[in-house]
């Protein structure tokens, strides 16, 4: 993304557990198939800081997944070794400007507005999309009453060559990619 050239986001948010990660090195490395330089965040959600002795095995993943710049933040720490206090994604998404980025994957921050897509457990896990805006699609591990989920486009988790499409076509909703 060079100085003020339009670079999509895609939030991916769910509960512990849902495959928030694997979702993630998916999209980024039908990113880099593609010739795009992806970039992720992704938000340390157990409190605190992220351990400086132990690298972040999620953003590992995502750099071994094909992302140019990958990063984990918590408790005020960017895990680039950069000290900086009350860091937000607004912020990073600024630094990440200086890395020629093409598209942003962030894995977490649920209470930002940018496009997410939902992982889903199962039907308990329903009551996140209370607090969530920008949904674009939901992705579950099991059947989901339709009722339930009316208003959104709903993959199950195994039909990972129509969702990747699908987010990548997102991402790409302006044709600046």
């Amino acid at each position: 993304m060079a100085l003020g050239k339009y670079c999509p986001i895609l939030q991916v948010v769910g509960y512990q557990n849902s495959g928030k990660t694997t979702l993630m090195e998916k999209l980024i490395s039908r990113a880099a198939q593609v010739g795009l330089r992806a970039a992720s965040i992704k938000h340390h959600g157990h409190g605190g800081a992220p351990s400086y002795e132990l690298p972040s095995k999620d953003s590992l993943r995502h750099y071994e997944a094909g992302a140019v710049v990958s990063s984990v933040e918590g408790g005020g720490t960017l895990q680039l070794r950069a000290k900086m206090d009350d860091l937000n994604l607004e912020e990073m998404l600024r630094f990440y400007q200086f890395f020629s980025i093409d598209v942003i994957f962030v894995e977490g921050y649920k209470r930002e507005s940018y496009p997410k897509v939902v992982l889903l457990r199962d039907e308990q896990d329903l009551s996140i999309l209370d607090s969530l805006t920008n949904v674009q699609c939901i992705i579950s591990h099991v059947q989901l009453d339709q009722k339930l989920v009316q208003n959104y486009k709903v993959f199950q988790l195994n039909e990972d060559h129509l969702y990747i499409d699908f987010l990548m076509e997102v991402v790409n909703k302006d044709g600046v990619i």
